[in-house]
């Protein structure tokens, strides 16, 4: 899976223009979102087959687009704080999250630094290994038993 970025034409309808271009070429969105500012409107979306999303979007003139890697992990959504936990991790090491969104099955995902990116993934994998560790959690002062998933 790769983030499919770009910016949309400030006019009505070009979101759902950008969406029925993918949709005709067979590219199902996975998560994402449009962001403002400034008057720009960015569409960042989770796709597999991004450089075939490429393609559909510049042959329909939309362009430049941009593909990036993502870095994905779980959080559990149940347990307040959880994203400011996992971006101080990143923080740390010095990694700046470009972009964040969810995916359609409630995964983090970040468009970080290229050069760091592999970096990130690891941390992100650490994450991941330390959430499945049983009571990992109890070292925190969290109750071991807490249900929560996401």
């Amino acid at each position: 899976m790769q983030d499919v970025s770009v910016e949309l034409d400030p006019r009505t309808g070009s979101l759902a223009d950008f969406a029925e271009i993918l949709g005709a070429a067979g590219i199902s969105l996975e998560g994402g979102g449009v962001f403002s500012a400034g008057g720009v409107a960015v569409a960042h979306f989770l796709v597999a087959g991004a450089e075939g999303a490429r393609i559909a979007l510049e042959a329909a003139g939309i362009r430049p687009v941009a593909i990036s890697d993502v870095v994905m992990l779980r959080l559990d959504q149940g347990r307040p704080g959880q994203l400011g936990a996992f971006a101080r991790r990143l923080a740390a090491a010095g990694i700046d999250i470009r972009v964040q969104y969810s995916d359609h099955d409630n995964r983090l995902v970040l468009i970080v630094d290229p050069q760091r990116e592999a970096e990130a993934a690891g941390i992100a994998a650490q994450w991941d290994a330390d959430r499945r560790e049983p009571y990992a959690d109890a070292r925190d002062g969290a109750d071991p038993r807490a249900v929560g998933d996401g």
